[in-house]
Order: structure tokens, then C-alpha cells, then sequence
């Protein structure tokens, strides 16, 4: 955090660029230490839900609960990794999902890979300990069209409180990509 503050006489290490930036300070976490040293600094808390979502309720509540104000924040300030996968129809968005799907299942299997096309049926080919895998990560993703996707992202921002949400998208197709996050700002203009 010293790195941006302004120099000072005799300082021996000057970031250049960077010295007096004062660029805003965030934690990333993906387990319950990050949301301890975000809350002992009074930093705002930015939780990697979208990969690791099994300790986020309870990294969410500590933070709450310990924090502490500091000259940058009065109050927690959280934000929560979120996977989308929006098209123009459920079965599309199921479709390109599974790109994601595979790359989870490949990754926690010890066999990590480069982004795959989406696999009709992919789901239905797993085996319990895959599907379970899957059913873990997916609890911080909406799937589907506009209006589930909608659903989704207000019954997520409902069960978390959160203040900001990190939108991601692992789909294979560039342009479907694009239309997913189209799709999800679209929706963002609605509720404003």
C-alpha cells in the first residue's frame, strides 16, 4: 500500500510510475484469510466466487463483522466473481456452458486444458464425483436467457448483499462471449 503513497525524503524505494497515484487498494481472496485482511485493513473485499465459491457466505460474514473503517472505506464493500453464460435461449446458454463445465471438471481432475468447444449432452456423460464438482461451481452462475439470467443474478445479489458483482463468461465462441455480456448489461440498464 506504500508503493502509491506520495515520496518522502530519503525514501530508498520510489515507484516510477506509481508514487502519489493513490490507486484504490482491494483484497482478492478465494478462502477466509482474505476476507480477515480485508477487513483488519478496511479495505473493500473482492471474493473469487466464480471458481471457488465454498467459503464465500462465511468469507462474506467475517468480513462484515470484523471490519474495520479506514481512511479509504467507512463501511465493507463486497464484490463477488459471478459466471453468466446468457444467450438468446436456455438451451443455447446450457449448450455454451458446458466449455466452462469442462474446463472445471478437467482442471480439478488434474488434467488442465485450453478452453473447449461446448459438447451437446456433456452433463449426462459425467460421473457422480464430476457432477459434483460442477453442482459447486454453478452455485455462483446464472445459465440461460435474458429473463433467467435476470432471475439469477437477483436471487444471487439477494443471498449475498453484495455491492458489486465481477462478470464472467468462459465461453468458447468470441462472439457468443459478446452476446452473453451484451445480454447481462442489458439487463444491468433495466434495473438501474
Amino acid at each position: 500500500m506504500d508503493y502509491f503513497k506520495p515520496v518522502e525524503p530519503g525514501q530508498a524505494v520510489r515507484a516510477v510510475p506509481g508514487a502519489g497515484l493513490n490507486v484504490p487498494i482491494w483484497i482478492l481472496g478465494s478462502s477466509l484469510f482474505g476476507a480477515q485482511l480485508a477487513a483488519e485493513l478496511g479495505l473493500p473485499y473482492a471474493f473469487a466466487s466464480h471458481f471457488a465459491p465454498a467459503q464465500m457466505m462465511q468469507a462474506i460474514d467475517i468480513y462484515r463483522a470484523r471490519f474495520r473503517p479506514s481512511a479509504q472505506l467507512e463501511r465493507p464493500y463486497v464484490m463477488l466473481g459471478f459466471n453468466v453464460f446468457a444467450a438468446d435461449t436456455d438451451e443455447e446458454a446450457r449448450l455454451l456452458a458446458t466449455s466452462m463445465q469442462q474446463a472445471f471438471v478437467n482442471l480439478r481432475s488434474g488434467r488442465p486444458m485450453r478452453l473447449q468447444p461446448p459438447v451437446d449432452g456433456y452433463e449426462s456423460r459425467l460421473a457422480p464425483p464430476e457432477r459434483a464438482i460442477l453442482e459447486q461451481t454453478l452455485s455462483c452462475a446464472a445459465i440461460g436467457s435474458p429473463e433467467t439470467v435476470r432471475r439469477g443474478l437477483e436471487a444471487f445479489i439477494t443471498r449475498t448483499g453484495a455491492d458489486e458483482l465481477m462478470i464472467t463468461s468462459q465461453i468458447f465462441s468470441h462472439a457468443a462471449r459478446l452476446r452473453s455480456y451484451e445480454i447481462t448489461a442489458e439487463l444491468g440498464k433495466r434495473a438501474e
